[in-house]
């Protein structure tokens, strides 16, 4: 699959508006640290890869600008606070403060990076997928850096043919599921159904679920997980199942300092995204409305764990240190 969610050209990094997709394929000029963060703040572009992958270049569009770097990194890191990966981004890219070349240098070297560690997750991923997959949100080459994670081994696993078809949550309330993972499977020819969020459990009490895998913004190191809100649900729905749970997540995404997911800050995100749908108001005027952006998963919910070194399985704590080359 190889969609990418942006591209640097003219000293110039350009995000495809996500917000826009599937009706229209618009592109977002960014020339300062300001507009890259304004871009992954207003989620014109958004998953956890490839908001590290803009904040590095939103550190080169800094020195383009003439932009203050401390200035720059700070507005970077206050855009999503969630996602490990742009703070991991930004700390690789801090040794190269006022040095437009070796900045440069690192930030596509980032890019690479994240490029084959998603080859590596979509490989080891395909392994555990068999039959009728359900994913959440969008993990695709949009989320990521061109290939995508989970759904990246969804897409592999149809190419072998372990997966024969994909149910794709809607992703309430921003819809990331209806717009962006169907729009990415209609593209790679897999087969897929979109449903609501809430219809999960009728589809797996029917034995139509075989396996659900889907995407991480942070882990901590015993393997609590955030992810987009509704993962939780689909975690515990699983347990009572008997259903493979798999996150799908690049090393960079686990958070050492963490012990547990409690420690995970949990963006709350605009009420209008819930009491409104594209601008259009769904509920009465005024009336209050939460919005979380993310849930968190405790580990013992967790089957196994892929990622770009493989498939890790519990304890968990012991296999990310491990992977990690940590202390655990």
């Amino acid at each position: 699959m190889r969609l990418s969610p942006f591209r640097f050209e003219e000293n110039t990094f350009w995000l495809l508006d996500q917000r826009k997709l599937p009706f229209e394929e618009a592109w977002v000029p960014c020339r300062s640290a300001a507009e890259a963060a304004q871009g992954i703040r207003e989620m014109v572009v958004r998953g956890a890869p490839a908001i590290g992958v803009t904040a590095a270049f939103g550190m080169v569009l800094a020195h383009l600008s003439g932009e203050n770097p401390a200035e720059a990194d700070r507005l970077l890191r206050q855009s999503r606070p969630t996602a490990v990966n742009l703070f991991y981004a930004l700390g690789r890219m801090k040794p190269h403060w006022g040095d437009l070349e070796a900045s440069l240098r690192e930030a596509r070297a980032i890019w690479a990076e994240v490029e084959e560690t998603e080859q590596a997750i979509s490989r080891h991923g395909a392994r555990v997928l068999k039959g009728q997959v359900l994913t959440h949100c969008n993990t695709g080459p949009l989320a990521t850096g061109g290939y995508g994670t989970a759904l990246g081994a969804i897409v592999e696993g149809y190419r072998q043919g372990r997966v024969q078809h994909v149910w794709v949550d809607e992703t309430r309330p921003y819809l990331q599921g209806a717009r962006l993972t169907a729009y990415e499977l209609q593209k790679a020819g897999v087969p897929a159904t979109l449903i609501t969020d809430n219809m999960a459990a009728y589809l797996m009490g029917k034995g139509q679920v075989d396996v659900v895998i889907l995407g991480t913004d942070r882990m901590a190191i015993n393997g609590d997980f955030a992810n987009k809100i509704g993962t939780y649900s689909l975690a515990v729905l699983c347990h009572y199942h008997g259903i493979p749970f798999y996150p799908a997540l690049p090393l960079s995404s686990v958070d050492p300092t963490l012990k547990s997911g409690q420690d995970i800050p949990i963006e709350e995100r605009s009420a209008l995204e819930v009491t409104h749908l594209h601008g259009v108001p769904i509920a009465p005027e005024g009336f209050p409305a939460a919005h979380p952006a993310f849930d968190v998963t405790p580990h013992h919910l967790i089957t196994g764990i892929v990622t770009e070194k493989g498939v890790l399985y519990p304890p968990f704590d012991e296999a990310l240190s491990a992977a990690l080359g940590i202390e655990p």
